[in-house]
């Protein structure tokens, strides 16, 4: 069978099953769905952020703070979700509805960008934590070489759509949770729940409980980028809702937990508190843990090369773009770029840059939906031009205004005048109150219908 043959029957298997544009009929049910989060969110980065709240702020407020950030976010991760599984279009598809036509481009390029840099900070993340493994095995070290190894396998993941990750997913799941139990079992075997309280805080770090809380809901954000992309596969609503909101809030809250308790093992263990670092956290307890970094990216990015791919292919909705040529293309920048190991240092910058462009995003998009639309957008959406998502010349200004009056808001209270509550909440209401405003001033008023 020849390479050309293979190609050919790929790309056909998956635009039958829509990985290409257009929407998706689910089937999947709430625990499948849920599954999938599950193995998603269990991921290093999630994992890692607990680290950074360690010595921040008392144990006990970090865990607080961990399980309502992240019960927070997963409200406006469910509803962007809601949206997907409703229209069976990925996350950046649906903001036709509220940006128009062309306006959606802008949040669609915003998407790839990020989606890319996640992909190589997570394949970075997996090629340091299996450099450390084969160093202290072999004396070879080569995180460079590993970190596009990992990425190329994610790549391999992502080609086979939708419907391969939803059989991978569950199993990838099953393996990180055995490992994490016996995690938390050897750590809480040695020391005690009241030893973790204990650990004293570094004032000179300048954390706050608001501050742990917003990167805690600005994680919940920088996954609802693929609420929709995952959650379209669900076969209702309610599955969608229930499975997505379970299987983000248990993965992130344990995640979170597992780099938290990590961490404080090491430093109750007479170690430095060095937050995301995975080698810091590995040596302590070897391979099982570096294997849960291991497949948990192989888990999560295979979902963020994924989604940039769908992303891209719905861009328009003519299907001028193909699934699989879109995912070599964008599989293959993802690998060279995860030679760029620089970008570390720069995660929790990365991260507000992504709370700061889709906070606003999702704001706007929310109370257009729900609000606006009365929870329901029409085949309009489907449409190249004109319409009832034509708006002006294809563009929504008003909203277009309120994510960019949003994110200067987000990044003035991030990085000019930091606010003590943080920028996540301020930027979402803000954005809020912006856009309906706006489309109340600019004559759009609720409908009594919208029709189909």
């Amino acid at each position: 069978m020849s390479l050309k043959t293979v190609y050919a029957g790929l790309d056909a298997r998956l635009s039958a099953e829509a990985d290409s544009s257009g929407p998706v009929k689910g089937t999947l049910s709430g625990a499948r769905i849920g599954m999938i989060w599950l193995a998603a969110n269990l991921v290093v980065t999630t994992l890692l952020t607990g680290t950074l709240f360690v010595t921040a702020v008392p144990f006990p407020t970090a865990v607080a703070m961990i399980v309502a950030g992240t019960l927070v976010g997963a409200v406006v991760l469910t509803s962007i979700g809601a949206i997907g599984t409703r229209t069976g279009l990925p996350t950046m598809a649906v903001t036709r509805g509220a940006f128009g036509l062309r306006g959606s481009l802008l949040p669609v390029g915003a998407n790839v960008v990020i989606l890319m840099g996640w992909s190589w900070v997570q394949a970075m993340l997996a090629g340091v934590t299996v450099n450390h493994v084969v160093h202290q095995f072999t004396g070879f070290s080569n995180p460079v070489l590993f970190s596009m190894l990992c990425q190329l396998l994610v790549v391999i993941l992502a080609i086979f759509g939708h419907s391969g990750i939803s059989r991978v997913e569950p199993w990838l799941a099953v393996v990180i949770l055995v490992v994490i139990a016996w995690v938390f079992a050897t750590a809480l075997g040695r020391f005690a729940p009241s030893e973790f309280a204990a650990i004293p805080v570094d004032p000179a770090l300048g954390s706050t409980p608001a501050i742990v809380l917003d990167l805690v809901i600005a994680t919940a954000v920088s996954w609802t980028v693929l609420s929709a992309d995952i959650n379209r596969m669900a076969s209702s609503t309610r599955a969608g809702v229930l499975g997505g909101g379970i299987g983000y809030s248990l993965s992130t809250i344990v995640a979170m937990l597992l780099g938290a308790t990590a961490l404080g093992y090491v430093v109750l263990s007479g170690g430095d508190a060095v937050s995301f670092d995975p080698v810091t956290i590995v040596g302590p307890f070897g391979i099982p843990l570096a294997l849960v970094i291991f497949f948990s990216v192989m888990a999560t990015n295979s979902m963020v090369v994924y989604g940039m791919t769908t992303t891209v292919v719905n861009a328009r909705p003519d299907g001028r773009v193909r699934f699989l040529p879109a995912a070599l293309i964008l599989g293959t920048v993802s690998i060279a770029g995860s030679a760029w190991l620089g970008l570390l240092d720069q995660f929790t910058s990365f991260l507000t840059v992504i709370s700061s462009l889709f906070v606003p995003v999702f704001a706007v998009v929310i109370v257009d939906y729900y609000w606006f639309k009365r929870a329901r957008y029409g085949k309009d959406l489907l449409r190249a031009s004109g319409g009832a998502f034509w708006y002006t010349g294809g563009v929504n200004w008003v909203a277009v205004a309120s994510w960019a009056a949003g994110a200067a808001v987000s990044v003035v209270l991030s990085f000019v005048w930091p606010s003590p509550l943080g920028a996540t909440l301020p930027t979402f209401v803000c954005s809020t109150l912006l856009y309906g405003a706006g489309m109340r001033l600019n004559g759009h008023t609720r409908p009594a219908r919208l029709p189909a």
